[in-house]
């Protein structure tokens, strides 16, 4: 499925979908023309929120701020989600499509819709900007722009919005907000409690452990959420990876359980990434950590991008091995394709060190995790907004400058994408029959 912005005179976004077996627009035999998603109105669609396990896809319109799930089954969408507070920087739904979490940054609200209490609750947090949830969907976490702390939402129970009626002076010390304040149904909770200190007696969240984090990332078996801290990228002082624990941050009603660790605890298992932390993706015991790190070029400061291969074992980092420049801090997207490749797309990489010190460049990279080897696909043809992988096919299909182009995972060629070019800005695209919801470039 491909999401297309301004495909006409009339729309300011579609939904197309191909066969990526023969990779045509049309019917095998010429009819019909074309395929598309019946029902889909969205204005400006950038981003599609991959589910085949459910048979789903998740749509994101930037234009109207619209979320639209999409069935796979029924090449069709009955409308959008309601509740939502303007335009999402950063917005998720859960697989089982009972909570949808949104970084509404216009609006200062993290907001969780809550399907199960048919009702919305925007929760008060100036600078949200990103959001994190855990594929199982029972944890979230929200990163505000500029800011050294993480926040999670809670679900309270009946005895805990009747504790916490009275407002603010009622909450726990860790809380930023609970809405509404007369009967709390959810609250938003500060990672870093003030409510704990250390063993020396220091309070929890002083002095901080995290640098400007933007995304989580989650462990195989779902305990553990790795936070990324952007560092430099972000105005921040240095890249790494932080643990935390995910029991105590589930926000389904009496299922949490446990603590969070100490300020102490937390440091420990902080993890410097040197060349620059924005994005990862786990196989296994294996995480994959891309980033952006500052080089000086003609007195000042422009960004080369690094891959940097994280050990989960035994919690090492490899030297950091160059891809593909990007924009710092800027969302990227990563895909496992055949062929034991890792598909990395950026965007602005020609802005980056490579562009401007006369190398070649382009905004894709190719890496194989098997040799550790890197492929930057060339030249440059405009910013890598999606990639996704076809799995068995051995080819990944690809958002690039606004069409749609098709590379080998066998090693990085193009090939013909003539019958898949799109009317329009193709911004994203997503493999409708992939075998797992893994296959998604955007968790």
């Amino acid at each position: 499925m491909i999401a297309i912005q301004n495909p006409s005179a009339f729309s300011k976004g579609a939904l197309v979908f191909v066969d990526a077996y023969y990779d045509i627009r049309s019917g095998y035999g010429g009819k019909p023309a074309g395929f598309s998603i019946s029902g889909y109105s969205g204005a400006l669609p950038v981003s599609i929120q991959n589910m085949p396990e459910e048979q789903l896809g998740i749509v994101y319109g930037s234009g109207d701020g619209s979320l639209t799930p999409v069935s796979y089954a029924k090449e069709s969408t009955s409308g959008a989600t309601t509740g939502l507070n303007g335009a999402s920087s950063s917005i998720f739904m859960t697989r089982n499509q009972n909570y949808v979490f949104a970084a509404n940054q216009n609006s200062h609200v993290l907001t969780v819709v809550d399907h199960v209490a048919s009702s919305s609750f925007p929760l008060s947090l100036p600078g949200v900007y990103r959001v994190s949830v855990n594929p199982g969907g029972s944890m979230a976490l929200a990163f505000v722009e500029n800011s050294n702390y993480v926040y999670y939402p809670v679900k309270l129970s009946s005895a805990q919005t009747t504790n916490y009626s009275g407002g603010p002076a009622t909450w726990p010390k860790a809380a930023q907000d609970c809405e509404p304040q007369n009967a709390p149904g959810w609250c938003l909770f500060q990672a870093q409690s003030p409510d704990h200190v250390d063993a020396t007696g220091t309070p929890y969240g002083a002095p901080l452990v995290f640098d400007r984090p933007v995304k989580a990332v989650f462990s195989i078996d779902g305990g553990t959420a790795y936070i990324l801290n952007c560092g430099p990228e972000c105005g921040g002082v240095k890249a790494s990876v932080s643990t935390l624990p995910v029991a105590p941050m589930i926000f389904l009603v009496g299922q949490g359980s446990g603590t969070l660790p100490t300020n102490a605890t937390l440091a420990s298992s902080t993890l410097a990434i040197p060349g620059g932390a924005s994005n990862a993706l786990i196989d296994s015991s294996t995480m994959y950590v891309v980033g952006q790190q500052g080089q000086q070029v003609s007195g000042q400061t422009l960004w080369a991008g690094n891959l940097t291969v994280v050990n989960l074992n035994n919690n090492t980092a490899s030297s950091p091995v160059a891809i593909s420049d990007g924009a710092p801090g800027a969302p990227s997207r990563m895909v496992e394709a055949d062929n034991n490749t890792l598909w990395i797309a950026m965007t602005k990489c020609n802005n980056g060190v490579r562009a401007a010190t006369g190398l070649p460049y382009g905004c894709i990279t190719m890496f194989n995790t098997s040799n550790d080897t890197v492929t930057l696909l060339e030249p440059y043809l405009g910013d890598a907004t999606g990639v996704a992988a076809v799995t068995g096919l051995n080819k990944v299909y690809v958002a690039q400058g606004g069409q749609v182009y098709i590379y080998t995972t066998t090693d990085g060629t193009a090939l013909d994408n003539q019958y898949v070019t799109v009317t329009g800005t193709a911004w994203d695209v997503a493999y409708m029959d992939a075998a797992s919801d893994a296959d998604n470039t955007v968790y």
